[in-house]
């Protein structure tokens, strides 16, 4: 299985950004797609996760109403579109796969510990700079 992102950039606040994360060795169905993050010093958070077969979606606080989840199943690939980008945005941005997803997705946003530790498959990030 492999998890590569790509759409990662330099940009001013109150820019947007397009991330994309193709998977190659999986297929999508049944399963829950995330994307999460980690800026220099602090842990790695969710940031959204989507299910595949119903299109049900989670975002943590910080960027609701900013940042959209989407996927396409027939391309294997899962974006995440940033808007109104904060300088606090900044991070590695990863995407990754829960192969046995809970019955409601929000219960991802219960634990950030549980919502990481959740996920099977990761990629290797994209970095977000965001300059204020």
């Amino acid at each position: 299985v492999q998890l590569v992102e790509s759409g990662g950039a330099l940009v001013q606040a109150g820019g947007s950004l397009r991330l994309s994360c193709v998977a190659s060795g999986i297929t999508f169905t049944g399963y829950s797609l995330g994307w999460f993050r980690q800026a220099p010093g602090k842990e790695r958070e969710g940031v959204s996760s989507i299910m595949s077969h119903d299109g049900s979606t989670v975002y943590a606080d910080s960027v609701k109403g900013r940042f959209t989840i989407s996927t396409d199943n027939a391309k294997n690939a899962v974006y995440l579109e940033m808007s109104s980008l904060k300088p606090e945005d900044s991070a590695v941005y990863y995407c990754a796969v829960d192969t046995e997803p809970p019955n409601q997705i929000l219960f991802y946003g219960l634990s950030q510990r549980a919502w990481n530790q959740a996920m099977d498959f990761w990629g290797k990030g994209t970095l977000v700079t965001v300059s204020s």
